[in-house]
């Protein structure tokens, strides 16, 4: 990635933090997120990555702090306006399709938009899945994999500037972790999407990411470029995490 792409951030987080109730599962000082990169969050569960990833895609907001996006603040009392918030689209772990057949599905967020013409965008989105051959197949008759490819297919549709992956390969054999993997990089290479990847799996993120960022009990314990993160991380927590120990 060029100097010129990582001095332009998308996002920039300031004081962020989220409260449950009494349990504060996200303290954040800073945080920043570059225009085209493929930036990993990693840590053990309940570390407040998912969490994160909520917030990046506004569906909630923060309990204190600000969260930039394209150089606009937005906080506590105030969200994007819609067409903003269109520009960032997230894909989850288990994901939710229609009763309906692949192609429809691909469409739905196309059509969620008011869109009509959508033929050519499906099919585009569905050849970068692999799955225009399965364009009539009814959702529940997928695989795991096609099911998540699917979901991913809808999100290309829309073309988003930031894509939000939580856990996109979990529980996925080892020949669709790879399609889902190369997806991905043809996302950010080819089109330039920013992607912030939530992964348990620590080898992805170093074959996915250029930055990655280690977080527990809700702060970032260490961030950096994909080299010198899993090759000579400075703090001792993340060494231990990296090693395979358990943290809490």
């Amino acid at each position: 990635m060029s100097e010129a792409r990582l001095s332009d951030p998308i996002y920039r987080l300031k004081n962020l933090t989220k409260v449950y109730g009494e349990r504060r599962v996200l303290n954040i000082a800073t945080l920043e997120v570059y225009r085209g990169e493929i930036l990993a969050l990693v840590g053990p569960s309940g570390s407040g990555k998912s969490t994160l990833l909520r917030l990046l895609n506004f569906l909630e907001p923060p309990s204190e702090g600000v969260i930039e996006f394209e150089g606009v603040e937005y906080g506590v009392n105030q969200s994007p306006k819609l067409e903003k918030r269109r520009q960032v689209v997230a894909v989850f772990q288990r994901p939710m399709l229609l009763n309906r057949s692949v192609w429809d599905n691909a469409a739905y967020g196309l059509r969620l938009r008011g869109e009509h013409d959508t033929r050519s965008q499906v099919q585009r989105a569905l050849a970068q899945v692999g799955l225009e051959g399965l364009a009539q197949q009814r959702a529940h008759t997928l695989s795991g994999g096609e099911a998540q490819r699917v979901a991913l297919a809808r999100a290309i549709a829309i073309h988003p500037q930031v894509l939000l992956l939580d856990e996109p390969t979990a529980n996925l054999d080892p020949y669709n972790v790879g399609l889902i993997e190369g997806i991905v990089q043809r996302l950010n290479r080819e089109q330039g999407t920013t992607l912030v990847l939530v992964t348990h799996n620590i080898f992805q993120a170093r074959r996915l990411a250029q930055r990655v960022a280690f977080l527990l009990d809700g702060q970032i314990i260490e961030m950096g470029e994909v080299g010198q993160f899993f090759d000579a991380p400075q703090d001792a927590r993340t060494r231990a995490f990296i090693r395979g120990e358990m943290i809490y």
